[in-house]
């Protein structure tokens, strides 16, 4: 009997918990941008059908109706370059009385160019979405964001980390790189208010990113004549006529784990400051392997060069951080060392 007891007992919390999920006054929120295709549109599905309430930004009417017709998620009109409809998202959320939980900039667009033969206006672009865009939507979501005391995650890439190895990636590549230093900044700035900042930084994944360069360079570039980067630019643009025609390509993996890293961002009692999500599998260790390039040449032939058993302690101390065991403090000095 008293089996039988505990069992319904279980299965009325359950069913409560459902409910509740499901109440605007306990569904903790979370607004996700560029959330139409890619990464932005799992995301949303993922965190809905977990029981969390999504708003999913988006820019095109047709887009904004599919993402309406989802469980859990009501789509909001946000191109992340016009204030005007960041300040209109703003009003809806704050008038719909769910508060904040989250804030997901997920919104991203990508250009090929060689740095030395690219227009200025390219630059422009990439940087009013990546960097400005993420920007402007921190700063007009952030009120909601720390009365709840709730998390911030950035959409990043692991080329916030790389540089080099491709012709034309330049100016992609130096806009996650500002997400990342952003995110850094951001995370020290917030943790005195009670808000958690991450990064996530997806490697190949399929991606509705690709198609959108893509249509962007056959406009543009399939026409343009290049005095350095001829042949580089000629590979790119017979792959976006290759891609475009609907042959088959490989695009990637979804992008689940990336989906799944910012739902424990958003979620986990101990969230990481940042998320690397390679997309294969040579990928980590490509661009782990850059960080240390760097290490290894900032800390050569330097007046007061970090010893070698000295880094291996402050690596130590760093993931006992990234693992919720040791607070923040000025990297490189710590409250707690390996031998307290």
């Amino acid at each position: 009997m008293k089996n039988v007891v505990a069992l319904v007992t279980v299965l009325f919390l359950l069913a409560s918990g459902n409910t509740i999920a499901n109440d605007p006054k306990n569904q903790k929120a979370v607004l996700i941008t560029g959330a139409s295709t890619g990464i932005g549109r799992l995301t949303a599905e993922t965190l809905a059908e977990a029981g969390y309430f999504v708003y999913a930004g988006a820019r095109k009417q047709e887009d904004l109706d599919a993402l309406d017709a989802i469980e859990n998620v009501k789509a909001v009109r946000i191109d992340v370059t016009v204030q005007e409809e960041i300040d209109s998202a703003v009003k809806l959320v704050e008038a719909e009385g769910r508060g904040l939980w989250g804030l997901v900039n997920n919104a991203g667009v990508n250009t090929i160019d060689p740095l030395i033969e690219s227009d200025m206006a390219d630059m422009e672009f990439i940087f009013d979405v990546n960097v400005y865009g993420v920007v402007r939507v921190t700063k007009a979501f952030a009120p909601l964001i720390i009365e709840s005391k709730g998390r911030i995650v950035n959409i990043s890439s692991i080329a916030g980390v790389l540089a080099g190895g491709f012709d034309g990636y330049g100016f992609y590549i130096m806009s996650k790189h500002a997400v990342e230093a952003f995110t850094d900044q951001l995370a020290w700035e917030m943790a005195g208010l009670g808000v958690s900042v991450s990064s996530v930084l997806p490697g190949g994944f399929e991606s509705q990113i690709g198609y959108s360069r893509c249509e962007r360079m056959l406009k543009k570039q399939a026409t343009k004549t290049y005095r350095y980067f001829e042949e580089s630019m000629r590979y790119y643009i017979d792959s976006c006529k290759q891609r475009m025609s609907g042959e088959d390509m490989d695009l990637g993996p979804r992008p689940v784990p990336v989906a799944l890293a910012v739902k424990h961002a958003l979620f986990a009692e101990t969230p990481k400051e940042h998320y690397l999500v390679p997309g294969e599998p040579d990928e980590a260790r490509i661009t782990i392997a850059k960080l240390v390039e760097e290490i290894a040449g900032l800390n050569l032939d330097i007046e007061n060069a970090v010893p070698r058993g000295d880094l291996l302690d402050i690596y130590d101390n760093e993931v006992r951080i990234a693992k919720g065991e040791q607070p923040r403090t000025m990297p490189g000095f710590y409250e707690t060392g390996p031998d307290d």
